[in-house]
């Protein structure tokens, strides 16, 4: 009997976690999922959202290793971060993403610390998209470079942005889908527009001479503009079979994203020739301009605005429904998964992560998204060891979306990538790595909190989430134990 009773709790370590719980679920039965081609565009958004932010690579180190960069980086980051997404995403399809895959690796702890980054990477990074939209409107604004007309932009822009996300997933999806397409074209016009003037000769430039290379920056925008593949990963339990829809969607967009971004740019630095200092954030909107007219300068900065507003809601989305999951499994108190009764969306979720976001939105952007970066690089070398030890763990567990790779080969897949991870941290300034620090402390303080509360019951959580949120269904195992 003892036996038997050992076996099953091996077999109930082996089984999937269901985030999005029968309780959750039998609250909106009607709750119309995201369908294939939302999921693409959002998943867009997530990452990038246009070539929109990609300038400051070109200043940093010059257009030769900003091309390289943006070839490059896809390889030994894009697509293993996506890859871990949709194996991880397909075994666990539940709203609580990479939060539980650390706890079905290394423990509640884990989950929790990897929850408290990804959650504050996250909504640090929702505030750089105000601030980027701001900074391609100042080019027909003045006003908007700097005082209290940006402050005021920057303020009633989020807000406006985070009231449409309260309205529901399922039209932010559509809509991104809709500012995809009008915020591509202008960067195609570009494109077209800038071939004849293009001459392979300036694309082999490494700067100019006396400009300081800065890899801070560099490293900084590369990984901005090409990360957060998995953040969708937080919104598994909104979508139509997860199983199928996810890595269709993740293989697409990754495509997608990458030529995006590497046309655009290799059609403004061959055909211009420009002081290397002026590519800073917004600067497309001038090679508009230099390229074809101010006509092309307007479109690109209406299409910025869009752009941001699509990055906006893909990842406040992801942020919000991060807080739901993690009251589902009882990570958090039921307070957090709150629902909004009109719309069926996070509100509680959605008022905190916006709230944050306008805290740090007053950053320089620079400073932003270098904070955003060390939090994220800390969570996904907790994620890619999460990846690995799982399929050590539990090598016997029903994968939908599998990794065609043995483990001494994930291992490898995953230590390139991890490689890169330790040189953005290791270039990181003396504030991030004071910002970082207190915000880890505050997250493992948050833990032990959490913990004191649930042995006092001095608030609520789904403990059947926490308990209970194993499968019970052994077709879900390949094999036997």
């Amino acid at each position: 009997m003892q036996k038997t009773s050992s076996k099953s709790q091996d077999m109930a370590q082996e089984l999937p976690v269901t985030t999005a719980t029968a309780t959750a679920r039998a609250t909106v039965p009607n709750a119309k999922k995201l369908t294939l081609i939302p999921l693409i565009f959002l998943i867009y958004f997530e990452v990038a959202g246009g070539p929109y932010g990609e300038e400051p690579a070109v200043q940093a180190a010059g257009p030769l290793l900003a091309i390289i960069g943006f070839m490059v980086f896809p390889f030994i980051w894009s697509v293993p971060e996506a890859l871990v997404t949709a194996e991880l995403s397909t075994a666990y399809p539940g709203n609580g993403g990479f939060v539980i895959w650390a706890d079905r690796a290394f423990g509640p702890f884990w989950g929790s610390l990897m929850g408290t980054w990804k959650f504050l990477s996250g909504v640090i990074n929702v505030a750089a998209f105000p601030v980027l939209c701001i900074d391609y409107m100042k080019q027909l604004i003045p006003a908007l470079e700097s005082g209290l007309p940006r402050y005021l932009a920057i303020f009633g822009s989020t807000l406006g942005l985070s009231f449409l996300n309260y309205t529901g997933l399922t039209i932010v999806g559509y809509a991104a889908v809709a500012l995809a397409a009008i915020s591509l074209l202008p960067f195609i016009l570009i494109t077209l527009i800038a071939l004849p003037k293009i001459r392979p000769h300036r694309w082999l430039s490494l700067g100019q001479q006396g400009v300081k290379k800065d890899w801070n920056l560099f490293f900084n925008t590369l990984f901005w503009n090409l990360n957060f593949w998995d953040n969708v990963s937080t919104l598994a339990g909104e979508v139509d079979h997860p199983q199928k829809t996810f890595p269709k969607a993740l293989f697409i967009s990754v495509i997608f994203t990458c030529l995006a971004y590497l046309f655009p740019l290799l059609a403004v630095t061959g055909a211009l020739s420009v002081d290397q200092t002026e590519w800073e954030a917004g600067f497309m909107a001038q090679a508009a301009e230099l390229i074809a007219g101010k006509w092309l300068k307007i479109f690109l900065e209406v299409g910025a605005v869009l752009s941001a507003i699509g990055l906006f809601e893909a990842q406040l989305s992801s942020s919000a429904f991060q807080l739901l999951g993690m009251a589902d499994i009882g990570s958090l108190p039921k307070f957090f998964g709150l629902r909004s009764t009109w719309f069926n969306t996070p509100w509680v979720g959605i008022l905190l992560s916006t709230s944050i976001s306008l805290g740090v939105s007053y950053m320089n952007f620079t400073d932003i998204i270098s904070s955003a970066n060390f939090l994220y690089s800390l969570s996904m070398l907790l994620e890619f060891s999460s990846f690995v030890w799982l399929r050590r763990k539990f090598p016997m567990l029903k994968r939908p979306y599998r990794v065609p790779l043995r483990l001494p080969m994930l291992v490898f897949m995953c230590l390139v990538p991890c490689a890169f991870l330790v040189v953005i941290m290791a270039v990181a300034t003396k504030k991030v790595y004071l910002v970082s620090g207190i915000m880890t402390v505050a997250g493992i303080g948050w833990y032990f909190l959490m913990k004191l509360c649930k042995s006092k019951k001095w608030l609520k959580f789904n403990i059947d989430g926490e308990l209970g949120a194993v499968e019970n269904d052994q077709d879900r195992v390949v094999g036997h134990l």
